[in-house]
């Protein structure tokens, strides 16, 4: 199917939809091309009836969800990529275990988002905007601290808000109160946070719809950048 010559992105996408289509559209924007030939080849996978990811950690219920991901895994593998991006943060708590059964890496975005956020050298304590089920793993807050920084969740309140935007607002089309993430900010900010990650891709949408400051670290934005590296061609 693929020249010999040609690296080609595997994408388990539609986690949600309306992200994975922000993340296609990153890679296109930040790879340098002057031609349709410049940019890279890609499978992606909208894959947008997995079962919700957030609800399957929190409820201990993962091994269908698991089962899902290997397959799609397996099947770009199969298809010729040489390595899949996952535009989902939660679905990260799998990673690893997905991991040992590939041949191919899976562009670990959890981890590739805190090295960022370190190698800006401007932050130490980092706020964590993330998905309830991405909180209670840990993932973000493991990440951190193996980069050198200081993780910081939400109250549970702002926490609360939190999930209220990415579901009530983002993923179902619903209206959106930005004074609730005016909130958030503020108890980001008593917190002494100098930056925050966006853990979550639906917030990751949420900055393009709002044109958030560069103190919020897209960390989806990031895996998109890696993505590009990952086939061999140059990043803007």
């Amino acid at each position: 199917m693929w020249e010999r010559n040609d690296k080609v992105l595997g994408v388990i996408g539609g986690m949600g939809p309306l992200a994975t289509q922000l993340f296609y559209r990153q890679v296109i924007d930040r790879t340098v091309a002057c031609r349709d030939q410049d940019h890279i080849d890609m499978i992606l996978l909208n894959h947008a009836t997995m079962p919700d990811r957030t609800a399957a950690i929190l409820s201990g219920k993962t091994e269908e969800l698991f089962a899902l991901l290997l397959t799609d895994a397996k099947k770009l593998e199969a298809l010729g990529a040489v390595a899949i991006a996952i535009p989902c943060n939660t679905s990260h708590y799998f990673v690893p275990r997905l991991q040992e059964q590939l041949s191919i890496p899976i562009i670990h975005m959890i981890r590739e988002a805190a090295k960022e956020v370190a190698s800006r050298g401007k932050a130490e304590r980092v706020g964590i905007l993330a998905t309830d089920g991405t909180i209670q793993s840990g993932m973000y807050q493991k990440a951190c601290r193996e980069a050198g920084l200081t993780p910081v969740v939400p109250t549970r309140e702002k926490q609360a808000l939190v999930m209220k935007i990415i579901y009530d607002g983002v993923k179902n089309g619903g209206t959106i109160d930005y004074n609730d993430f005016i909130a958030v900010e503020g108890d980001l900010a008593a917190q002494g946070c100098q930056a925050a990650i966006l853990a979550c891709t639906e917030l990751s949408c949420f900055k393009e719809m709002y044109h958030l400051p560069n103190y919020y670290v897209d960390a989806m934005e990031v895996l998109a950048v890696r993505s590009i590296e990952a086939c061999g061609k140059r990043v803007k």
